[in-house]
């Protein structure tokens, strides 16, 4: 899992590996220690509106599961999911070498 945090601007990138995990309910947690523990995670919900809860230490980001899953569909995509979350903007995106790499194995395979 690859985070960018750049002023108003998240940026998640991950695997298919991870893909898969968030589709089957896992949480992904990133977790940093600078001094104290800093955790971001993510996770899906029913409903379509994405969403913050926690504080700035410690704080869960929830994406909408159906939109999620449509991206699965279209996989591989050099587009990712946009959602504004109280001002900051979250881009979500799944490793599109990673994404065709595994297709390429998957089809010789």
């Amino acid at each position: 899992m690859r985070i960018q945090l750049q002023e108003q601007s998240l940026r998640l990138r991950v695997d298919e590996d991870e893909f898969k995990a968030l589709l089957d309910g896992t949480v992904l947690d990133a977790i940093t220690t600078v001094g104290r523990v800093f955790r971001l995670a993510f996770r899906l919900a029913p409903g379509d509106v994405a969403a913050i809860d926690g504080t700035a230490s410690a704080c869960t980001i929830t994406l909408p599961r159906q939109e999620i899953a449509e991206l699965a569909a279209r996989l591989p995509s050099r587009d990712g999911l946009s959602f504004d979350i109280d001002g900051l903007a979250v881009l979500f995106d799944v490793d599109v070498r990673d994404s065709v790499r595994r297709r390429r194995q998957r089809d010789r395979g």
